[in-house]
């Protein structure tokens, strides 16, 4: 995964634009209304969800694999604290945040790195604070397309492999840590008007005292 999405980063650049994602937004609302103050992002990119929340008044600590986007973060004003590895390496701090936000990142790790992704984020919750997903659905258009792997899992292209979200699967994974909602959206491709939306799962989990 780290040198597929190395690369393809390297090749694509900006290709998803700088407009934060309909999730993004949604989250900052949440987050503001719960008064949520200090978050971590896995998987930040080169920081197009990170300025919705900066904007608000939210404190953001990235999550980034490639060099590369973290240099264009850097280009493009982002002056946060981002660590540079993966998220199979969390904790890479021991503080603990009222949030955390990670968007189509889950969906692309294997079902032993989706385990310990969850348990790492939750471990880095304050008590109370909430952490949302968004992870692909099984109504996204690439569903079942490409090579099976095991259920739901799909090697959709060469070296991109995903795993696709349902209630069931979404229950099994996320009800030991705090799972309050889960919903679905289209979100649109902003930078890419011709490409279809793609649906996704929104997972919402609570760290009870």
């Amino acid at each position: 995964m780290t040198e597929f999405w190395e690369t393809s980063f390297i090749e694509k650049q900006t290709m998803w634009g700088f407009e934060p994602t309909d999730s993004a937004i949604m989250t900052k609302d949440f987050f503001l209304e719960k008064n949520v103050k200090d978050i971590l992002i896995p998987g930040i990119g080169y920081g197009r969800n990170a300025k919705v929340f900066m904007d608000n008044g939210i404190h953001v600590t990235g999550i980034e694999i490639s060099k590369t986007a973290i240099d264009l973060a850097r280009e493009n004003g982002l002056d946060i604290d981002i660590f540079h590895g993966s998220v199979n390496d969390m904790p890479f701090d021991q503080k603990r945040y009222d949030g955390i936000f990670s968007h189509a990142l889950l969906h692309l790790l294997n079902q032993q790195e989706r385990e310990k992704f969850i348990q790492d984020c939750y471990n880095q919750l304050k008590p109370n604070g909430y952490m949302i997903f968004t992870t692909v659905s099984k109504d996204a258009p690439m569903f079942g397309q490409g090579k099976q792997l095991d259920q739901d899992y799909f090697e959709i292209m060469a070296g991109v492999k995903m795993y696709f979200y349902d209630a069931d699967s979404v229950k099994q994974d996320f009800e030991k840590y705090g799972l309050v909602e889960v919903s679905q959206m289209d979100e649109p491709n902003k930078n890419m008007k011709n490409k279809p939306p793609i649906n996704f799962v929104i997972v919402t989990c609570k760290k009870e005292l």
